[in-house]
């Protein structure tokens, strides 16, 4: 179909080798990641599927991209990345996206969906950013927020506090997220926040490969 030809045309950052796909060829399950991950969700997915004929449940779009475990990754070395938080509301309650985006590509080089905003949970953060990149040398511009600047001085990290300019690329990131998000209320409703990060992640490595 050339709606699947036109989706598939870049999904070399979908590794289906833990998916099972037993009942569903590997192009229509690439097409369901992309057309969830880009920001549909899981009802108009299937949707979309069933206007192209393809009969699939929800649960089994939802299990695609959990199983996917889609992790946003980057082969830039970052000068300069910017950290910063926003609020997603899951079922109603407070969460808050925390993200490391490198100012130069507006690549997500880091994403965790936390419950609180602490520097207990923003070390982790920072430990996996350090195993998936080199950042010995980057300057990370933040906001000026006590438990970001507490985690980075724990890992004796570069940082200056900016509010505006190259910062600003950041909040632009959020603000589409934000959009993209919009046909859930970004509240991701009956959902976990195991699965709302698995999706934000999922968005993360799409973003990534646009």
């Amino acid at each position: 179909m050339p709606e699947f030809d036109r989706f598939s045309r870049n999904a070399e950052w979908i590794d289906l080798e833990v998916v099972e796909r037993q009942r569903t060829p590997e192009l229509a399950i690439q097409v369901g990641i992309q057309l969830h991950s880009s920001e549909l969700s899981v009802s108009n997915t299937k949707q979309h599927f069933e206007r192209l004929g393809i009969e699939r449940s929800r649960t089994a779009i939802h299990d695609w991209v959990q199983k996917a475990d889609l992790q946003p990754d980057s082969d830039v070395e970052p000068n300069q990345s910017a950290v910063d938080e926003t609020l997603i509301r899951v079922n109603g309650q407070r969460h808050w996206l925390l993200a490391a985006v490198d100012l130069d590509t507006n690549q997500f080089l880091h994403v965790r969906l936390l419950q609180t905003r602490t520097t207990q949970l923003t070390v982790p953060f920072l430990r996996e950013l350090r195993e998936k990149q080199q950042v010995s040398d980057v300057t990370f511009l933040v906001d000026d927020v006590h438990h970001l600047k507490n985690a980075l001085d724990r890992f004796d990290l570069r940082f200056r506090v900016c509010r505006r300019g190259n910062r600003n690329a950041v909040e632009r990131i959020f603000h589409e997220v934000k959009h993209r998000t919009s046909s859930f209320s970004n509240t991701f409703s009956n959902a976990q926040s195991p699965t709302a990060e698995s999706w934000l992640q999922a968005f993360a490595v799409r973003w990534n490969r646009c």
